[in-house]
């Protein structure tokens, strides 16, 4: 299957997942609201995310994906199952070592975690009782993350893509009776989404496991022992962890920094939901695909399918990622309101979090831009170069934070976080060029200013459609019509922008379709 087909396979489950979350994400909105509950539940359930992405999706996948993709490629299946059990049982045992730790030395985390908590004792509390019940989520999902990798590797996107949806499905099962009773202490409802998240986590991970084992792929787990390809993985891994270490250290920063501003957390936290649609889509869905092909093709000696691989991947996402950022910027309120201002979520917690999601839309560009480029070092064993890059961009991060918060607060954590992304796509394109694995040539440029061109009026239409809609979308009209004018609007973008770059020969559509109808 073409990398286009298995990016729209693995981007349409994560749309479905995405649906799903954004019901989920109203759900906790109008019970939650934007309050002390809501950063607590937010704080507690990022923290695991953080070591999450730093076990997982960050050092596993990177180390481990090039490993096990050129072991099936050169070595036969065998091999490459016996090589994913040495090294699953280090991950199993660093995981368990963390939750441990993690467990007893909470409030002592909190404290470094959440500084801005300490002045308000009950917030505080609340913090850590709900980080303590949903740690080891991060068993789960580092698991699940592995098996995924390794389903990945094999060609078989579906279930790690789907998995995802299981959490909020899970969550939703539990949101929707807390809604129905109208709980009032915002802190209970807080406890049971905690329950409710380590109970998605675990589903997960079955659904994963149940797929690996009809794969007959499933690694044995073992006491972990040293050997060459445990050593080999290591020294992958250990940048790779440092990479992710200082990805999370700018989550860090950025969370010490909003927990000196009330509802900052909260109003960061529902915009990233919102930014992470088309990341997620576009982003992850081709990263996913892409690191296992690139790790193929140059395993295999295929140097040349490796550098049209990528190409196809830049093209490919930042024709669906331009327009969305645009979007985002141009009609903020609108997708804000309509999606989360209900119950404890007003009108003035619509124009906050609509204007973080535009500074971080400024960024949405360069954050899939990261995951289409960083393959190309990965998929060449290269984990060392990301991570001294991803370390430049952290301190630029926590430079422009610092610098905007004191005036901008919550739109200043999400400009500083998009400015740092640009840099980090900027210096990985440049070194990919100078060592003459990848550039575009000058005709995909072209196409690529044009898309950019066609994004941009595309946002300008949208805008002024939303100004003359106004009323529409004031606070407090009705629901139904507010829906149906932001159907509208997408519907209206989406149909511009495509016959835009299709009858103007930006891009047409013609391949995209072709490709969509092969077999394998």
């Amino acid at each position: 299957m073409s990398l286009f087909r298995n990016t729209l396979s693995v981007g349409g489950l994560t749309l479905i997942s995405r649906i799903f979350g954004f019901i989920r994400d109203a759900l906790i909105a109008a019970v939650l609201g934007i309050g002390p509950a809501a950063d607590a539940f937010q704080a507690a359930f990022r923290f695991p995310n953080l070591f999450r992405r730093l076990f997982a999706e960050g050092a596993f996948n990177t180390a481990f994906v090039p490993m096990f993709s050129g072991a099936l490629e050169t070595q036969g299946p065998d091999e490459a199952k016996k090589l994913a059990g040495r090294i699953m049982s280090w991950l199993v045992a660093a995981i368990v070592i963390v939750t441990i730790l993690a467990e007893i030395f909470m409030g002592q985390i909190m404290l470094v975690f959440v500084p801005g908590f300490v002045d308000d004792p009950e917030k505080f509390e609340l913090t850590v009782f709900l980080s303590r019940i949903m740690f080891p989520y991060l068993a789960c999902m580092s698991l699940m993350a592995a098996y995924g990798a390794i389903l990945n590797s094999l060609g078989k996107f579906f279930a790690a893509a789907f998995a995802p949806v299981l959490l909020n499905i899970v969550n939703i099962a539990v949101l929707v009776p807390l809604a129905v009773l109208a709980i009032e202490n915002p802190a209970d409802v807080a406890f049971w989404l905690g329950v409710a998240a380590m109970a998605g986590g675990v589903a997960q991970l079955a659904l994963v496991w149940w797929a690996i084992q009809r794969a007959g792929f499933a690694p044995r787990i073992s006491w972990p022992r040293y050997n060459e390809d445990v050593k080999r993985f290591w020294l992958l891994a250990l940048p790779a962890i440092a990479a992710g270490g200082i990805i999370q250290i700018n989550v860090f920063v950025g969370t010490v920094i909003a927990s000196q501003a009330d509802k900052a957390i909260a109003i960061i936290a529902n915009a990233d939901r919102l930014y992470q649609l088309p990341l997620g889509i576009i982003g992850i869905a081709i990263g996913t695909v892409l690191l296992p092909e690139l790790s193929r093709h140059l395993s295999a000696g295929r140097d040349t399918e490796a550098r049209a691989s990528q190409s196809q991947a830049i093209l490919l996402s930042m024709t669906l990622t331009l327009p969305a950022a645009a979007a985002l910027i141009a009609i903020g309120v609108p997708i804000v309101r309509v999606l989360f201002e209900r119950g404890a979520f007003d009108a003035a917690a619509t124009v906050a979090v609509s204007e973080a999601l535009a500074g971080f839309a400024v960024g949405l560009p360069a954050f899939v831009l990261v995951r289409v480029l960083q393959p190309g070092f990965f998929s060449r064993r290269d984990t060392k170069t990301p991570t001294l890059l991803a370390g430049l961009s952290m301190v630029v991060n926590i430079a422009v934070s610092l610098a905007l918060f004191p005036t901008l607060q919550h739109i200043g954590i999400a400009l500083a976080t998009s400015v740092s992304a640009w840099v980090n796509v900027i210096l990985l394109a440049v070194l990919l060029g100078r060592r003459g694995h990848f550039r575009l040539s000058s005709g995909e440029t072209a196409r690529l200013a044009g898309i950019l061109a066609a994004a941009a009026a595309m946002g300008a239409i949208l805008w002024l459609a939303s100004v003359w809609a106004r009323p529409v979308f004031a606070p407090g009209a009705f629901f139904l019509f507010q829906l149906i004018a932001l159907a509208a609007f997408v519907g209206l973008g989406a149909g511009l922008y495509f016959a835009t770059l299709h009858f103007t020969g930006i891009q047409r559509l013609d391949p995209f379709l072709a490709r969509l109808r092969r077999r394998r």
